[in-house]
């Protein structure tokens, strides 16, 4: 089981204090809590991308390769990379660039995004977004897995033997969730690749998601990945602790009550009961967290959004601090005497790469000059007639 934290990178006003953050203080903030969460022990730190204020992560590749180069076992990934709007050809690129940077410690969760002006911007139309979704994974998975490619599709222009660059690590790709809130054809697409299901897990009741992970789990049973307890589950949460839960509860209320993603809605009292959010001391986060393996059944991932709604930096180290120190200490030793001893353990690199290699060293890709033209999109270019040759000027 991994555990880790993710940010959504918005920059919101602090509605106790008043202050509103910088860009460059955000993007700093983001740095340190992913290094913190290393320090006290944690899995994974995931970051989101967006295009639009108030958010900040435009480009995770480029964040989470710093964030890279100053940690040492942390796994990057994201939450989520836009399938939609992004080139899956780029994709390809900067993720499998980011793995050989990071050495493996990375994954990637992909998703249509929840920012409806974003598809214009980078030239789609939003009514398309699930095609677009289904069509650009179906042409990244190719890519990061032939040496060459050739391919025709509806929204980009085709490829015709083209090579991404670099190739993935060992030859082996990132892994891949596909991050859903309410869409049973982005589980049933991460059930045919065999990759992993990620279920939002933060504004919906149970029985929503519950619906969801139970249908992503009979599709990878039905493709033949393994059986339906072999599947592989992530789910988001958020909490905000303190040693005593009167204190969480008179800490947060005011960030709740003005956040713009649940603030002037239902109460507090009414979120946590309804939704996955916990807010109390260590054992109640213990205890509402280990619920979650009852509704969905054994799952492996697990990451909490506690950096949000303008809460400064200080508090949010605070939260990481208590969530590494007396949280996931007790979670990690409940729900290994609780799982089901079919249940795979998640994914990593080393994972991966031992399943494709077993006991041999692992394929090292290097260039070869002959599988194809990336500069034409066509075959090597063969130059037969001296005439064209006589059209270019000599030097």
């Amino acid at each position: 089981m991994q555990f880790g934290i993710f940010s959504v990178s918005d920059i919101t006003s602090d509605p106790v204090s008043g202050y509103t953050p910088s860009e460059a203080e955000r993007i700093d903030a983001i740095v340190k809590s992913a290094q913190r969460a290393e320090e006290v022990g944690l899995d994974v730190f995931a970051v989101g991308e967006h295009h639009n204020p108030p958010f900040v992560s435009s480009s995770p590749t480029t964040l989470l390769a710093y964030i890279a180069a100053t940690t040492q076992r942390l796994i990057l990934t994201t939450a989520t990379t836009l399938i939609t709007t992004n080139d899956p050809v780029r994709i390809a690129e900067e993720y499998a660039m980011l793995q050989h940077l990071a050495g493996g410690r990375v994954d990637l969760m992909l998703g249509r995004g929840n920012t409806a002006p974003v598809y214009p911007w980078f030239g789609q139309d939003i009514s398309q977004g699930l095609a677009l979704a289904l069509e650009n994974y179906n042409l990244l998975h190719q890519l990061w897995r032939d040496d060459v490619v050739d391919w025709q599709g509806s929204f980009r222009t085709p490829l015709q033997g083209f090579t991404s660059t670099p190739r993935p690590l060992d030859g082996v790709p990132p892994f891949v969730w596909h991050g859903s809130i309410r869409t049973p054809e982005i589980a049933e697409q991460a059930a045919y690749y065999g990759n992993g299901f990620f279920a939002n897990h933060i504004f919906w009741p149970k029985e929503h998601y519950m619906r969801l992970i139970r249908f992503y789990r009979q599709r990878y049973a039905h493709y033949g990945h393994g059986t339906e307890q072999q599947a592989i589950v992530g789910l988001g949460g958020q909490a905000y602790l303190a040693k005593r839960s009167q204190d969480a509860w008179r800490e947060f209320r005011p960030y709740f009550n003005e956040a713009p993603v649940y603030g002037h809605g239902p109460s507090m009292e009414e979120f946590t009961e309804l939704t996955p959010l916990s807010v109390g001391s260590p054992q109640e986060v213990i205890d509402k967290t280990l619920t979650f393996r009852e509704h969905f059944g054994d799952y492996q991932r697990q990451l909490f959004l506690i950096d949000h709604a303008g809460l400064p930096l200080g508090t949010v180290l605070d939260q990481i601090e208590l969530l590494g120190s007396e949280v996931v200490p007790v979670l990690r030793k409940e729900i290994a005497a609780r799982q089901d001893p079919a249940t795979p353990p998640a994914p990593t690199h080393q994972r991966l790469v031992a399943a494709k290699y077993g006991d041999q060293p692992a394929r090292q890709p290097r260039p070869n000059p002959n599988r194809g033209d990336n500069v034409t999109g066509g075959a090597p270019y063969q130059d037969t007639d001296a005439s064209v040759r006589a059209s270019y000027p000599t030097r």
